[in-house]
């Protein structure tokens, strides 16, 4: 008898714990799921902030003569990217 009371034990025990880890299991997949929205927040905050970086580079570069010839180049390469790209979609 003292063995089933002890078997009987264990097993209630055994369901304690395995629903105190499928509470851990859940609330670790919702902390998953808050970082991986994080990350991808913060990287279209990087984009964002890389693609401003670039805009405000041709600004400066604009404002010097040395800066005219740069950014002309920079503009006629970006104008042949999208006449690629055009052709391409055209295809």
């Amino acid at each position: 008898m003292v063995a089933l009371e002890d078997l009987s034990q264990n097993l209630h025990l055994l369901l304690e714990r395995y629903e105190a880890l499928q509470q851990e299991n859940a609330r670790l997949r919702l902390d998953a799921e808050r970082q991986r929205e994080e990350l991808i927040r913060t990287h279209s905050e990087l984009l964002e902030l890389q693609q401003q970086n670039r805009r405000l580079a041709i600004a400066g570069a604009l404002t010097s003569a040395e800066g005219n010839e740069l950014a002309m180049k920079r503009i006629n390469a970006l104008i042949a990217q999208v006449d690629r790209a055009i052709a391409a979609l055209k295809r």
